[in-house]
């Protein structure tokens, strides 16, 4: 189930609370479409799977125009050989999502969007700095449902000062009424060297409220498993059927390839990541060179990743998963360390292995940290 991941580094504007690396500048877009149709061409022994996904993320790649698209997809299809019933996914910005585009993507076989909404509230998308505003919000999903995408995801973030839980409510309300088969959604996290942390240093807003984004989360929880959706990872609802291929395989360990500036890789025993700087990297294309860092991972590091990824999953952790590829004594002592989550109710044992409770889910990164071998 191996994938491939296209970073196009350019946003028409930098989100206040976003730490991803891309340019508001558009001057060089075109100069890289081409080089990471070179990076394809120069790295396609990188995998020999049939490819089952293609995720188009940024960035926001719904900028590039048809033609640009056009080019990635020729490359892709000139290197690998991509399943004839892949997920494809673009992620899109509502503000520039329009019929013509729409129309195209469907005709490139894009057959899935994920459409950053973040908030259906016009005083959200301000503080947050974004491109859209509310009408677009809701014009966009409608205008995609018209154009015939049925596989959808959108985005939404909770925990913002400006956010009360009846309003949190409304947006969460708003996505289930539109009838958005997936959603993704996300507690704000202030990163270093953004601009919501400058504001926040400044004075110039709050900080989040752990207690608010808890509240949020718990809601989000309860709100969603009464409208039907599965809850299957810490940040993922999706109706049955449609969750995300591209995502589930990161969590599942499968091989993928990231192209373009900042793309990580991953073939199974090392991972790989592009240089997050868009001269260098061209300049380094240019030369017919990969500019990026490798880590081989020790067994050790690659069983501190599956703890991670899968206490996140509805599937939770395996044992016999466990045991299998690491052995019997890192099992044995795993149960060990799962005890006093088991008495105090945040992981649920069953015949196979553990799973986060709810309670367990507002814990889950704090719980995996401790759960690790050294």
């Amino acid at each position: 189930m191996a994938g491939i991941y296209i970073h196009i580094p350019f946003c028409r504007k930098a989100c206040h609370y976003c730490n991803f690396h891309f340019s508001t500048t558009h001057s060089l877009l075109p100069q890289m479409i081409e080089a990471i149709c070179s990076e394809i061409e120069l790295r396609k022994s990188y995998l020999k799977d049939s490819i089952h996904t293609i995720y188009f993320g940024g960035g926001t790649p719904s900028i590039c125009s048809n033609e640009q698209l056009m080019s990635l997809f020729e490359s892709i299809k000139t290197s690998f050989v991509i399943n004839q019933v892949a997920e494809i996914t673009i992620e899109a910005n509502p503000d520039d999502i329009t019929m013509d585009k729409l129309l195209f993507w469907k005709l490139l076989g894009i057959n899935r969007l994920s459409i950053g909404i973040q908030s259906f509230r016009e005083e959200d998308l301000r503080w947050m700095n974004r491109a859209h505003n509310a009408v677009q919000a809701i014009d966009c999903i409608k205008l995609a449902k018209k154009v015939g995408f049925e596989n959808m995801s959108i985005d939404l973030i909770y925990g913002t000062p400006t956010l009360t839980d009846e309003q949190w409510e409304e947006n969460v309300k708003q996505a289930i009424e539109l009838q958005i088969p997936h959603l993704s959604c996300y507690a704000l996290t202030v990163e270093s060297r953004t601009a919501l942390d400058k504001m926040i240093q400044l004075k110039k807003t709050e900080e989040p409220d752990p207690e608010k984004q808890a509240r949020h989360f718990e809601l989000l929880m309860k709100w969603m498993g009464d409208a039907g959706y599965e809850h299957y990872e810490i940040s993922n609802f999706a109706i049955k059927g449609r969750r995300s291929q591209h995502n589930s395989n990161y969590w599942q360990g499968e091989k993928y390839i990231g192209l373009g500036p900042s793309a990580h890789s991953f073939d199974g025993h090392s991972r790989q990541w592009n240089i997050a700087n868009n001269a260098l990297y061209l300049q380094s294309i240019a030369a017919n060179q990969m500019n990026f860092e490798k880590e081989e991972l020790t067994p050790t590091q690659t069983l501190n990743e599956y703890i991670m990824t899968s206490l996140r999953t509805i599937e939770g952790l395996s044992f016999e998963h466990i045991r299998n590829n690491w052995g019997n004594e890192k099992k044995m002592a795993l149960q060990k360390s799962m005890e006093k989550y088991l008495i105090k109710g945040h992981v649920i044992m069953d015949g196979f292995g553990i799973k986060l409770s709810k309670s367990g889910k507002l814990l889950a990164d704090g719980i995996a940290a401790d759960l690790f071998f050294i």
